[in-house]
């Protein structure tokens, strides 16, 4: 177990936290939920003992060891994958190493043999034979093959890097596993493995994820940041959500009642307060009045933005068409015959891990690239708004936030522009605000007021929840569940997906695709099937020729 005991933690002058008392209990997965800037993060480096808190003290079961998913990707450059498993559990990993050092010695000494004899009971006892057998499980379940194992992490890739450090935190099984987005630059069946380990593990996990199905899948508590305290609700972040919603509106419907209560009881007194006869009553009632007190609703500090996508133009039968589209890139096939016919209400995710298929193909259909075969044609009806994965051009200029979105609006009407803004949670003076200066989080932000005020019927995204915080992702999904155009858009957002989509296209390494109408999770049951009937066509079309 591990708790905060009054804690407060203090940035200046400012209390990110004040007097939290809260709880973690073996055998639970905790999701911490906050606004950015609320110090989940932070949080969970007190808890760790990376910070020290201004007041109070965090307290863990003793002889429990804790765990935490490091986030310097470059930390273990100099290191093999396995140690850097290994060192997951930092002490079996220096018994491990003073053993091989003494065993290495050419002259040992009987003091040598006494220490030796020690370090192997503790090695056996810290079941240190397995420990290699036990990282390696961990390493393939993350999708590090076994030819890495012994590879220097320098040499890695960046999303392989994450999948080590990830391994490292969970080797050997940990008292207390904290976790920050452990999900980001995983694939699927990363995740998947994740998912199904973290619901096996009998100990204690604190988690931070903008990933609202993983969380959903995994915790049994939610610990939500607000206001500097921290309360917990038993269940996942779906049942937080709408517990605290139900909350709030039961509370302002309970608020509701005293107000016309009161507003009854002050007519009263009123009416009657100079009638001899009511006096009696009137005072009893402004008696009653006194004793009313309404509660006061302090609001979330959350803030969700307001993403409504209106097409200025209903779209027709004819959508797009797409024949036979190729692109070779440094001379490897990213696109490799693709043909597609898009109807008026398709809603189409672009899935798997060829990254750099989907991109390419959404350049191709924006103009920004040209294939090397293939055409395509959109409908007379259409108009097209797009959010690209790489927007660093975009932001490249010293023009204030509403100067760069006037350039996109047909109506100069600063006003009007404005209102697109304060939706996207810039109030007026952050109008003024140069765009080389925003954070991530900012830009997407204005890309999408950018794509709202265009006024499109197919809107086209490549990764939009990328630097969202929980709540932007939540107000875009459901922008684009109600948007009644038809959108291309590619995601690694489970939940994302699986309530926008309508259809599946998922490119393979190959640069060819699969091409179904059905859900995300209707796609994923019969993933195995649809794999095996996509190779079995391939192939009898090649026979054929």
């Amino acid at each position: 177990m591990i708790s905060a005991n009054n804690v407060t933690y203090r940035v200046g002058k400012k209390a990110l936290f004040e007097d939290v008392n809260i709880k973690f209990t073996e055998g639970n997965c905790y999701g911490l939920i906050g606004a950015n800037g609320a110090g989940k993060s932070t949080f969970l480096k007190i808890l760790s003992g990376e910070l020290d808190t201004t007041n109070g003290d965090i307290a863990i079961t003793p002889g429990q060891r804790l765990s935490v998913l490091e986030q310097d990707h470059f930390k273990y450059d100099d290191y093999t994958v396995m140690d850097t498993v290994i060192m997951g559990n930092q002490h079996l990993y220096d018994v491990m190493k003073e053993k091989d050092q003494i065993y290495a010695k050419e002259d040992f000494t009987d003091e040598d043999g006494i220490r030796a004899s020690e370090l192997e009971a503790e090695f056996a006892e810290m079941d240190g034979w397995e420990a290699e057998s036990n990282a390696a499980t961990l390493l393939n379940g993350l999708g590090i093959e076994t030819d890495l194992h012994y590879s220097r992490v320098g040499d890695l890739a960046g999303p392989q890097k994450v999948k080590v450090l990830l391994a490292r935190a969970l080797f050997g099984s940990p008292d207390i596993l904290l976790l920050d987005e452990p999900t980001n630059h995983l694939d699927l069946d990363a995740i998947e493995w994740l998912e199904e380990f973290l619901i096996n593990f009998e100990n204690t996990v604190i988690v931070v994820s903008h990933d609202r199905y993983f969380l959903n899948k995994v915790c049994t508590y939610t610990a939500d940041i607000d206001y500097g305290k921290i309360q917990l609700y038993a269940g996942n972040y779906d049942f937080w959500y709408e517990s605290s919603q139900l909350l709030i509106q039961q509370m302002k419907e309970a608020n509701k009642k005293k107000e016309e209560k009161i507003k009854e009881l002050q007519e009263f007194i009123s009416r009657f307060s100079a009638n001899a006869s009511k006096s009696k009553q009137a005072t009893s009632r402004k008696r009653a009045l006194e004793k009313i007190e309404l509660e006061t609703i302090k609001p979330s500090s959350r803030k969700y933005p307001y993403i409504d996508f209106r097409p200025d133009r209903e779209i027709g039968n004819e959508v797009l068409t797409v024949e036979g589209l190729s692109k070779t890139i440094d001379g490897v096939k990213v696109l490799d015959n693709i043909s597609f016919i898009l109807g008026h209400d398709d809603k189409v995710a672009f899935v798997g891990t060829n990254e750099l298929a989907k991109t390419t193909l959404f350049k191709i259909l924006m103009g920004e690239m040209e294939a090397d075969e293939g055409t395509y044609k959109w409908g007379v009806t259409t108009s097209q708004a797009y959010f690209p994965r790489d927007y660093t051009e975009e932001f490249n200029h010293d023009y204030t936030i509403t100067e760069w979105l006037t350039g996109y609006s047909q109506n100069k009407d600063v006003t009007y522009v404005r209102g697109f803004l304060g939706r996207m949670l810039f109030p007026g003076e952050d109008g003024v605000k140069k765009i080389n200066i925003l954070s991530g989080g900012e830009k997407v932000r204005c890309l999408l007021s950018k794509m709202m005020i265009s006024g499109a019927n197919i809107l086209i995204l490549d990764e939009p929840t990328n630097h969202l915080d929980m709540e932007s992702i939540t107000a875009l999904n459901n922008g684009l569940i109600k948007f009644p155009g038809v959108i291309l858009f590619a995601s690694h957002d489970h939940q994302f997906v699986e309530t926008t989509a309508n259809r599946i296209m998922e490119f393979l390494p190959d640069g060819t695709m699969i091409d179904k109408i059905t859900t995300y999770d209707e796609y994923l049951a019969n993933d195995e099937m649809a794999r095996k009937r996509f190779v079995y066509t391939a192939n009898k079309e090649e026979d054929e020729n």
